[in-house]
């Protein structure tokens, strides 16, 4: 059982940055790809950024690319989301998951663990 809580959520105003944090309760974390998703409300969750066991190898949904940075600490169990030139529309609750397969993936369905989520919102 892996166990996911995240951190770093809060209001900032548009054009500022927040860094999330997720940390995993597991002694293989290096074994899990790690992802980040995001729900807005009315909307359904979507993909935000994903990144291999390693570090080595990520991947961005196109609307936080450029913008937003995935990085992950083996030696800490966490795995971050650095959020640069936020917009309204980044406004939502932001989920870390922990991928069992350590390739990565932008599909919800790969994912077998979940925090609880943390809350962002962007004002204008």
């Amino acid at each position: 059982q892996v166990q996911l809580v995240e951190s770093g959520g809060g209001l900032v105003q548009a054009g500022g940055s927040l860094r999330l944090s997720c940390a995993a309760s597991v002694r293989t974390f290096r074994s899990y790809a790690m992802g980040w998703f995001r729900q807005a409300p009315g909307k359904e969750r979507e993909f935000v950024a994903t990144v291999n066991w390693s570090g080595g190898r990520t991947y961005y949904a196109d609307s936080v690319k450029g913008r937003f940075i995935i990085s992950r600490d083996n030696a800490k169990n966490t795995v971050y989301l650095q959020m640069n030139s936020l917009k309204p529309e980044d406004t939502a609750v932001y989920y870390c998951a922990a991928d069992s397969s350590s390739s990565y993936s932008a599909s919800e369905g790969e994912y077998d663990y979940w925090g609880q989520g943390t809350q962002v919102t962007v004002s204008s």
